[in-house]
């Protein structure tokens, strides 16, 4: 039997955990075209959520087409590949490239095939001629209308999703934000999720000053249920043949933190333990053992990042670990951990969160990584 439990990738409707709230809300506000921002700090799952919820679009018969902002090296790039993936909606590719060429008219646009595969979806777009910041400007308002395009083209709807959307911050500052509020201001027959990771950054895009203010409605993604992802994990432990000790789950999403990708990984991984070696069962000294083969695994990763810290950096991201990240400003934890005054502590925890180390809970700081979060605990002092 094939391994029960997925990380590292777009999770399957069979490891889907919970989330059917949310993924409820999700479909419907996609279903009624609504404009919709999708928060989660890294490692929740979002990913998978919005996969699940362009899947029920896509069989209820809308077009739906993925990007991920953040995999883009320039704005130009950025709307090369969102062109790409709107095409890529399109059934047949003789018509995908007319419809694009009368769509686009203030650029040049080069439709390839790659010669290795025929499927449309490795269509290939790129704008040579687009150069100047005015070029750009007139090209980003096309390619942001597309969507309504197509939807009027096919009498179909369209859903789009734009994974990592904090990212878009990042080209030619800020009046992307502008243009694109424009476009979809506009587009009713066209749902959109705009999903990012980084929440400090999305809440601040969703501002009184910035375009996307009172755009649509916003979704922030929490913690699955503990008990029920404990649950979970027992079940698919059982369903592959393999019995678990009692709290085996409990453990397994505890010393993860809860956290769905990695509590996925420290099952999966104690289950290909436990099937090499032909066992039938279990328990928490398996769980325990695959936890210290990972970190050893992770060991020279885990000192590179310990090494690129300041000293101040490093004793802030211990005591977050030892003092479950909170309280971290009280004269007794600053005086226990050896950590300074109140202002090198935010400091180093502005820092931290920059780098993607910690993130920030309602009330409390958390390692952003599990193993990352045991392997300070244990190895330093």
């Amino acid at each position: 039997m094939d391994n029960p439990f997925i990380y590292g990738e777009i999770v399957p409707a069979a490891a889907f955990v919970d989330r059917v709230a949310e993924l409820n809300r999700l479909v419907g506000d996609l279903d009624a075209a609504q404009k919709v921002f999708l928060i989660s700090p890294r490692r929740y799952g979002k990913s998978s959520l919005i996969r699940r919820a362009l899947a029920i679009m896509s069989r209820r018969g809308a077009l739906t087409v993925e990007a991920t902002v953040s995999s883009f090296s320039s704005y130009v790039a950025f709307l090369e590949g969102y062109t790409r993936a709107l095409v890529a909606a399109e059934t047949r590719s003789e018509r995908a490239r007319t419809w694009l060429r009368d769509a686009i008219r203030s650029a040049r646009a080069e439709v390839r095939d790659r010669p290795e595969t025929t499927s449309l979806s490795a269509l290939t777009v790129s704008f040579p001629t687009v150069r100047g910041e005015r070029d750009i400007s007139r090209l980003a308002q096309e390619v942001f209308a597309l969507p309504a395009r197509l939807a009027e083209l096919r009498n179909r709807k369209v859903i789009v999703a734009l994974d990592e959307f904090q990212a878009i911050g990042g080209f030619d500052g800020g009046s992307v934000e502008h243009a694109m509020r424009a476009a979809v201001q506009h587009q009713r027959e066209v749902g959109y999720v705009f999903a990012g990771s980084e929440p400090s950054l999305m809440e601040r895009m969703l501002g009184p000053k910035r375009p996307f203010y009172k755009a649509g409605p916003v979704i922030r993604l929490d913690k699955i249920p503990a008990d029920e992802f404990a649950a979970f994990i027992d079940t698919r432990f059982k369903q592959s043949g393999i019995t678990p000790e009692p709290r085996l789950g409990v453990s397994i999403v505890e010393l993860a933190g809860n956290l769905p990708y990695d509590v996925q990984r420290l099952a999966h991984e104690t289950w290909d333990e436990l099937r090499a070696a032909g066992r039938r069962r279990a328990t928490l000294d398996d769980l325990h053992r695959t936890l210290r083969r990972l970190l050893g695994e992770q060991q020279t990763m885990f000192e590179a990042l310990w090494q690129r810290l300041t000293l101040a950096q490093r004793a802030v991201l211990r005591a977050v670990v030892l003092q479950d990240g909170r309280g971290l400003l009280s004269a007794d934890a600053r005086t226990r951990h050896r950590l300074g005054g109140p202002s090198t502590v935010q400091a180093s925890l502005g820092a931290l969160l920059r780098d993607d180390v910690i993130n920030r809970e309602p009330d409390r700081y958390v390692v952003v990584d599990s193993l990352l979060r045991e392997w300070v605990a244990r190895q330093t002092f």
